[in-house]
């Protein structure tokens, strides 16, 4: 399969078939390895679109392709049908090795001339619109990216940052961290803990639909995770939020509901808060991820 601009020489394709003999099910081309003439490719795409592009798909999915959107590939029709392919634009291009790569077969990469586009007529690609077709194909494919790491990175960054002024005041320098940055530190979890269900949400989703493929570690993670279970993490975190909230009534009454010192109380009010609605959300959630593992015919 290749471009219809005569911008791949059709009598080279000796490299491919000999790649589809000896077991490969893709097999692409490589204008970096094999050469771009002057003219061919515009530096924007070669400089900056089509190697920041390919580098994101190689870090977001375990493929050793060197270049995603080369036009020039060949295929085990039998193998690729079996992708069930869907995409209409020109993430098309992508989502062959994408999938290709998650489905588990044997891709190949030859070197690949590219020549000058010789229609008469302008290209139909657009740089920008299609650039971003690419890279949001790329990361909706890829919940882990999307979702789990920055999730992960925001939870940690929260809970250490609140740990760390838990006790009082820090100063670095000539700056003062206190109870206003415990705030910050406290939509981090939130924010990290909501990314990490919507990761979780959007795999299931997607391997029900089969849009993704099964994932054995994910099987084993859900037998654990059941309903039941989230809903006992969601109640134990709930009941500590209550009960911080509680002991901060109880010191406000101990002094007749008159004034507080504010950042004392904020040091109870912040993690109680982030607790409670950590409870509510794992409740919440749990129910959720159990109707998209509801099975249907």
């Amino acid at each position: 399969m290749g471009d219809a601009d005569d911008s791949y020489d059709f009598s080279a394709l000796l490299p491919f078939v000999e790649e589809l003999r000896n077991g490969a099910q893709l097999v692409m081309g490589n204008r970096f390895r094999g050469g771009i003439k002057p003219g061919a490719m515009p530096f924007l795409h070669r400089y900056l679109g089509n190697p920041v592009l390919s580098a994101i798909g190689r870090i977001c999915f375990p493929s050793a392709v060197g270049d995603f959107h080369c036009g020039l590939r060949g295929f085990d029709r039998e193998a690729v049908e079996r992708l069930e392919l869907r995409t209409t634009g020109m993430e098309f291009a992508s989502e062959m090795i994408v999938k290709a790569t998650l489905h588990g077969l044997r891709i190949a990469e030859v070197p690949t001339t590219l020549s000058p586009d010789g229609r008469s007529r302008r290209p139909h690609l657009r740089t920008w619109r299609d650039g971003w077709r690419h890279l949001r194909f790329l990361l909706l494919y890829s919940p882990r990216w999307l979702f789990l790491y920055p999730g992960i990175a925001l939870i940690l960054l929260g809970l250490v940052t609140g740990a760390w002024l838990m006790s009082g005041e820090r100063v670095v320098g000539e700056v003062t961290f206190d109870v206003h940055t415990m705030v910050f530190a406290a939509f981090f979890v939130l924010l990290g803990y909501q990314s990490l269900f919507f990761g979780l949400f959007t795999k299931v989703f997607a391997i029900s639909e089969g849009l993704l493929p099964e994932d054995p570690r994910l099987q084993r993670w859900l037998k654990i995770f059941s309903l039941e279970l989230g809903l006992l993490i969601g109640v134990l975190l709930t009941v500590v939020g209550l009960a911080g909230s509680v002991a901060a009534v109880w010191i406000w009454y101990s002094v007749s509901f008159g004034d507080l010192e504010p950042t004392d109380m904020l040091r109870i009010v912040i993690p109680s808060g982030t607790a409670l609605t950590l409870g509510v959300q794992t409740i919440l959630s749990s129910f959720f991820l159990s109707v998209l593992q509801l099975r249907r015919k």
